[in-house]
């Protein structure tokens, strides 16, 4: 049975990072992460050489993690608290980018160890994560790791000619450690 780590950023991850971010012209994954940001943004043009100097220039952060299967990088994690800072709200990101990897669990896996990790690692009394109405299959992994609704705007993004909903959903410290 496969492994599922969530780990830090790893030399060999860069290439995987940036064939998914930037050399793939029209990635499937961004059909479903906020499709209406990705469309009014440009094809990007960063070169492998550039995307790699630029990372390796960063500091690591504890608030974002590779996705490994067996130590190969298929995704990312993120977390970044709300403001004001100490008040205990973290919001979390998760993103899977190859579609073989949808549909089998995974995403559900690696959200529950971040939520895990961010309660571990943090001062989150609530953790949130924000999706869209047309993203069926990420509220449904929210839902099974413990979130509940907490927030619903209609009709707030457009996307190919339709309204969807923006939809919020939060696990507290005390649901998840009910759990």
């Amino acid at each position: 049975m496969p492994v599922l780590t969530l780990r830090d950023r790893q030399p060999g991850d860069l290439p995987v990072l940036w064939r998914w971010l930037h050399g793939e012209p029209s990635p499937a994954w961004q059909q479903w992460d906020a499709p209406y940001f990705h469309a009014a943004r440009p094809p990007s043009t960063t070169t492998l050489e550039d995307f790699m100097a630029r990372v390796q220039a960063q500091e690591p952060s504890s608030d974002r993690r590779i996705i490994a299967l067996d130590g190969q990088c298929i995704g990312q994690v993120t977390r970044n608290e709300e403001a004001p800072t100490g008040g205990g709200w973290w919001e979390l990101g998760i993103l899977i980018y190859d579609p073989q990897h949808w549909g089998g669990g995974l995403g559900t896996k690696a959200l529950r160890q971040w939520t895990a990790a961010t309660f571990a690692e943090t001062d989150a009394h609530v953790i949130t994560l924000t999706t869209w109405s047309g993203n069926g299959r990420m509220i449904r992994a929210a839902e099974r790791v413990g979130y509940r609704e907490c927030a619903r705007i209609p009709e707030a993004r457009l996307w190919q000619g339709r309204r969807w909903d923006s939809v919020k959903l939060a696990c507290l410290r005390r649901m998840a450690s009910d759990s």
